[in-house]
């Protein structure tokens, strides 16, 4: 178990604590199986990710109906790309916070495979929320689709894809570096040596979460839609299930993967030197 010091101030003068890293989560733990608190933590994931999917496929829907020319609709009706933004990243904040004491709240397969590999979560749990992720995602969208199916079929049905003019080189960079921003402000939110040093960091990380994926939104709609979440993505090409949209699915996987394990390894192995600790921790048992 890794020990830091860490410095704070009391009084005009400076004090030492020692802090030390909670232990790694075992890489499998066949016992969560048998705790309630993990199938409740499961049904949180899915509930959470329902929710997500149905209020922002809703939100994206709406949009291209507001400004559609067709029926007198112009640009500037609707929410706009802004608005659209604030859809994700505000039900991310209120999933976040309403879910975080019970299941973590990662609503997002890439989250909770970067949080796998920072050693935050057994295989087992992480596998299983990778499933309730993606059935509530596909539940979420099928209710905005049985709402308002002809605008939703009409629409596109808020299915990610990568957009004309865009090649799948710069769509997969966008997904990687997007996912990265939102998998690295997790890891540093919810990092227990600032929890312990400020403690108002666990009441407070929902807001930079949602706030990264409202401006990684910004940045990336009109490349792709905004994907960051293989969840999401997955859930509307299953309801929407179009030839285009099954063509690009690939991109919404690997760019999320790859971009959760980089923020994974930079936080835990450069920022948090964790290799460089457990080095010093076995010389100094030697």
């Amino acid at each position: 178990m890794a020990k830091d010091v860490e410095v704070q101030e009391q009084g005009g003068e400076y004090s030492a604590k020692d802090y030390h890293d909670p232990p790694p989560a075992p890489l499998f733990d066949p016992e969560e199986l048998t705790q309630w608190s993990f199938y409740r933590a499961l049904i949180a994931e899915f509930i959470a990710t329902l929710l997500f999917l149905y209020v922002t496929v809703l939100t994206i829907i709406g949009y291209k109906r507001q400004t559609d020319a067709t029926l007198g609709g112009t640009e500037c009706d609707g929410v706009g790309i802004l608005g659209i933004a604030w859809a994700f990243g505000g039900m991310i904040f209120i999933l976040v916070y309403c879910t975080a004491g019970i299941s973590g709240g990662h609503i997002n397969p890439a989250v909770t495979f970067g949080l796998f590999l920072g050693r935050k979560v057994s295989l087992i749990r992480a596998l299983l929320y990778m499933v309730a992720q993606c059935a509530g995602a596909i539940c979420g969208t099928g209710l905005a689709k049985g709402f308002q199916k002809s605008y939703y079929n009409r629409y596109g049905g808020g299915a990610n894809s990568v957009a004309d003019g865009y090649n799948n080189g710069t769509a997969l960079g966008a997904e990687i570096i997007g996912t990265f921003v939102l998998v690295y402000t997790v890891f540093s939110a919810t990092d227990p040596k600032r929890n312990a040093r400020d403690s108002h960091v666990p009441v407070l990380a929902p807001l930079p979460i949602g706030f990264a994926v409202f401006m990684v939104h910004l940045a990336t709609i009109p490349i792709t839609g905004t994907g960051i979440n293989p969840a999401r993505s997955f859930g509307a090409a299953v309801i929407y299930n179009k030839d285009k949209i099954w063509d690009d699915q690939w991109i919404f996987w690997v760019g999320p993967i790859v971009g959760a394990a980089v923020a994974a390894f930079y936080h835990q192995y450069i920022l948090r030197a964790a290799a460089i600790k457990a080095l010093g921790s076995f010389r100094s048992n030697a």
